[in-house]
């Protein structure tokens, strides 16, 4: 099975603490990463879970506060001191570009390589970046300040090709992708042998959805609806509802009621106040509503 995984980088909210990082993710598709969310310390989590910076082309922005991007500098200006000379593309709302590239004109002025920020619209959901083998939207979210998920869709993959039947039938190496493609193969003598012969169904493709920050809002439901895998902020216990509707963030047991509605096949929640004292309380919490809740916790690395 080729590799779709998350790694969790931090999964802390608004204050660093000794317990747990600033928001951070990693997506490992086929050995290419992709970063959502870069808070302070990211870096060093980068390197503690052994990726490899060469292999990170893009970083998902969600929202600008600075527990989600006050890594951001500090990270580019890392890619420079190692000698990177491919280009990074950072996904954000607009205001990113103005907030950074000051940044990067004095502190980063001699750069190896180039930055591009491409911009999109929070609150609507669109394609915003697609390659070979992956495709990334937005998932508008409810929060102070503009915010976005990002859903992480594997395309379709290639169905499996019967060697034996390859052979059996002569058929030409030219010909083999057309037939991955669907096509049926004409023998020499004019008969047409089926594609079904010749090929066994690929495995499914996966998706990923990242929803922080955001206060419990059911317009997500079908743009997440039946997703592998489902991280949702979970900031707040239920006992302090009122606290998570005050601040726009969710508590664990919203966390849980999103993922049941939604129909996902698994939930991990984080974005963890540190106001919590043993956050045992939330999977508590949102397990007595959706019985596949998992914690998040640094150093994770989950199969998609």
């Amino acid at each position: 099975m080729e590799r779709f995984e998350v790694n969790i980088l931090g999964c802390g909210s608004a204050l660093p603490t000794t317990k747990h990082f600033l928001s951070s993710q990693v997506v490992n598709l086929r050995d290419k990463l992709y970063m959502i969310d870069c808070g302070e310390g990211s870096q060093l989590q980068f390197r503690a879970l052994k990726l490899k910076f060469q292999r990170l082309n893009s970083i998902f922005i969600s929202h600008l506060h600075g527990d989600h991007c006050f890594g951001l500098p500090g990270l580019i200006s890392t890619l420079g001191m190692l000698g990177r000379t491919a280009d990074l593309h950072i996904y954000a709302q607009a205001d990113a570009e103005k907030i950074f590239k000051p940044f990067l004109d004095y502190f980063c002025k001699e750069l190896t390589y180039k930055v591009f920020f491409h911009s999109f619209n929070p609150a609507k959901s669109e394609l915003i970046y697609e390659d070979r083998s992956l495709k990334v939207s937005t998932i508008p979210l409810k929060h102070r300040v503009p915010s976005a998920g990002f859903l992480f869709e594997e395309k379709p993959k290639s169905p499996h090709i019967i060697r034996e039947m390859i052979d059996f039938y002569q058929v030409p190496t030219s010909r083999i992708n057309t037939i991955k493609a669907g096509a049926d193969f004409i023998a020499p003598e004019g008969q047409t042998i089926p594609n079904a012969i010749f090929t066994r169904p690929a495995e499914p493709s996966h998706k990923y959805a990242y929803c922080s920050d955001t206060a419990y809002y059911e317009k997500i439901i079908p743009l997440i609806e039946g997703v592998d895998l489902l991280y949702h902020e979970a900031t707040f216990s239920h006992e302090d509802v009122a606290r998570a509707k005050e601040t726009y963030h969710s508590s664990a047991k919203q966390a849980a009621q999103i993922a049941q509605a939604a129909k996902v096949k698994k939930l991990i929640i984080g974005h963890f106040s540190a106001r919590i004292p043993d956050e045992n309380i939330l999977l508590h919490e949102a397990r007595e509503i959706f019985s596949n809740t998992i914690l998040g916790k640094e150093g994770m690395a989950l199969n998609v």
